[in-house]
């Protein structure tokens, strides 16, 4: 039997000497590592032998086996990484070549205007809303001191929808609703904080810096305390952060027909620092926003006593502020869609 054990590892010995392929190894492995090979007939014939004749064969059948098996698993790992690498041979990607270009998009600077404002006067405790678009005549002009035949409704250039109701001509209705709403609360704390944007209209698209359609952001804050000095100071630190700690404002009388006193605001040419140029029109000054204190009558009709309590309020385009912060100068330019147009401001927002 030892015999015939060494016979079998010598012709296997043979055979792996003329193995050429995956084929020929698996013949191989049927013909050693199966049920029907010689080996396992003979360690199948290891129970009719006596305890000592098993114990000396079973020692030299097991070192035959180990040999063989060992073998047959080195040569399937051998075939298996051979398979594997002529696969990824196949597959390989050449790095060298490009890439798909994807573009990166951006903000459109509107966006980035509303997401600047928003911060700084979140960080003051302003509320922010962003109110509707279809508004009644009442919270757009009658509640703001402009009753049906008032002629400053004639400023406003009005799309009405029908008798009663238009597309809003400012974002100044969302400051009588709030007020309206905080009348209804009969509250004694009357301490109130709130910015409104989104788009207005007005039949208004004469010249490369008007349009019919344009975004506006009104804020205004009711207060036992609050003054003109809180107006003034407001203002004054929401410009800075917009444009530099180097801005300086003027306030300018004017009207407006839901404050009183109201005032234009300046702000120091983004261009020149009030030396004057071009921009400014030699004026040093760029007029930036519409402001006041909320006319008493305003405070009366959306149910508040404009004895115990005051409020200011301002309006400022998105549109302006971003004119003057990238140096556009149509504003068409932010609703035509041109990809050049808006890749310039790519990298404003990160």
């Amino acid at each position: 039997m030892i015999k015939k054990l060494e016979q079998i590892l010598n012709d296997f010995n043979k055979e792996l000497k003329t193995l050429n392929s995956k084929k020929d190894f698996e013949a191989l492995k049927k013909q050693y590592g199966s049920k029907d090979s010689a080996l396992y007939e003979i360690s199948a014939g290891l129970k009719t032998l006596n305890p000592e004749d098993k114990k000396t064969f079973g020692i030299k059948i097991n070192e035959v086996r180990t040999k063989i098996y060992s073998t047959l698993n080195e040569l399937e790992e051998q075939f298996k990484y051979e398979e594997l690498k002529k696969q990824l041979e196949k597959e390989k990607t050449d790095i060298s070549i490009s890439g798909i270009n994807f573009k990166r998009g951006s903000k459109h600077p509107l966006n980035m205007i509303i997401e600047e404002i928003t911060d700084i006067f979140t960080e003051l405790g302003y509320e922010m809303v962003d109110g509707t678009e279809y508004e009644s005549d009442e919270y757009c002009f009658q509640k703001l001191n402009m009753p049906i035949g008032h002629p400053a409704r004639d400023m406003q250039d009005t799309f009405y929808v029908d008798n009663n109701n238009v597309l809003r001509t400012h974002c100044t209705n969302m400051t009588a609703r709030k007020l309206s709403e905080l009348a209804k609360l009969k509250t004694k704390d009357i301490d109130i904080a709130s910015i409104s944007y989104g788009n207005v209209y007005r039949r208004d698209d004469d010249d490369a810096t008007h349009s019919h359609q344009f975004m506006q952001i009104d804020g205004f804050a009711v207060g036992k305390k609050i003054n003109f000095a809180t107006l003034k100071w407001t203002l004054e630190y929401m410009c800075k952060r917009l444009f530099s700690k180097e801005t300086k404002i003027r306030m300018r009388p004017s009207f407006f027909p839901f404050t009183e006193p109201s005032c234009e605001v300046d702000i120091s040419c983004v261009n020149c620092s009030t030396k004057g140029c071009n921009i400014c029109k030699n004026t040093g000054w760029i007029e930036i926003l519409g402001s006041g204190m909320l006319d008493p009558e305003v405070i009366k009709q959306n149910g508040l006593d404009p004895e115990t309590v005051g409020g200011l309020a301002f309006g400022i385009g998105v549109e302006r502020v971003a004119m003057l912060k990238y140096g556009i100068k149509n504003i068409r330019d932010f609703y035509e869609n041109d990809i050049r147009f808006l890749e310039q401001f790519k990298f404003f927002g990160d």
